[in-house]
């Protein structure tokens, strides 16, 4: 009896803590803020990009020619 009710409890826990809302129009401005994006640093992005294409031992398909073979 104890352990369904701990269940019951923490699932009504669970359900009236989750972090879905409901965005306004209006609030969507803030989400698209300018610190939100993940290419906002084009320094750090083609560092990573870098050892990306390092570790994967292939070049092109970012927006460059070649097929990762050398030649163009």
């Amino acid at each position: 009896m104890k352990i369904s009710r701990f269940k019951l409890m923490a699932s009504a826990a669970l359900i009236l803590t989750s972090g879905c809302a409901n965005v306004k129009p209006w609030q969507r401005e803030t989400l698209a803020d300018y610190t939100m994006r993940a290419d906002r640093n084009p320094i750090r992005l083609s560092q990573m990009q870098h050892i990306w294409f390092s570790r994967e031992a292939a070049n092109g398909g970012g927006g460059v020619g070649g097929g990762g073979c050398g030649c163009n």
